[in-house]
């Protein structure tokens, strides 16, 4: 679903990802999102920040607070990081600043739709201290706690976890997770692991360290 106000956009859009094999569907701002979701429910949506009537931040956060985890892209044309910070901590997936470049846009489109759904060649079960990942069930628990994440979340601890102990480069974690594999002065790695850590450094553990310069990995507790 293609959620913007201006129609040039939604047509380049519409137009881009026909060719790259994607049915779509569009809404002119928020409330018109809504009201189409009633109906259809599409496997990710493109949200323009900027409308009226309701804006891209307000439309995600009701989604959310649905429990509607629909995949999310925000476009913005503000670098404002205050504002890409804000969309993914409200539960956007990734973001694209306008003006953006097609090809660019529809490897991450794919890159979020590739980590949203179970991967057929990971390990089913996987253990790190307190934390398991049963990707059959596609479960996440800690210490037996069942830990809600989002599918940004989960393909990034997974990696974590099935490389567990090896420190993983920003750049292997770009491309691994978010499907960037041109160089990128992006800050979402440490936005998501920040993330991952507010949600099980606790009860002692604290696994998922930075190699300042390096990278990141999650270890063992000793």
């Amino acid at each position: 679903m293609i959620v913007d106000d201006e129609p040039g956009v939604r047509a380049l859009l519409r137009d881009t990802l026909s060719i790259a094999g994607f049915e779509t569907i569009e809404a002119s701002d928020g409330m018109s999102a809504l009201t189409l979701l009633r109906t259809n429910k599409p496997e990710l949506m493109v949200i323009d920040i900027n409308m009226p009537l309701m804006d891209g931040f307000e439309l995600v956060e009701r989604l959310r607070s649905t429990d509607d985890l629909t995949p999310v892209l925000m476009l913005t044309a503000r670098e404002d990081k205050s504002d890409i910070a804000r969309g993914l901590k409200i539960g956007a997936d990734d973001y694209v600043i306008k003006p953006f470049g097609i090809e660019e846009l529809v490897l991450r489109i794919k890159a979020i739709l590739r980590r949203s759904y179970k991967s057929t060649t990971a390990p089913t079960l996987l253990t790190c201290g307190p934390i398991t990942i049963n990707d059959e069930q596609h479960c996440v628990s800690f210490n037996g706690e069942e830990i809600d994440l989002s599918p940004t979340e989960y393909r990034l601890l997974q990696i974590l976890m099935e490389r567990k102990g090896r420190v993983l480069s920003k750049k292997l974690l770009l491309d691994e997770v978010w499907g960037i594999t041109f160089e990128s002065e992006s800050t979402v790695t440490d936005t998501y692991i920040s993330y991952l850590r507010k949600k099980f450094h606790r009860d002692g553990f604290e696994g998922i360290k930075t190699i300042r310069g390096v990278g990141f990995q999650i270890q063992e507790p000793k």
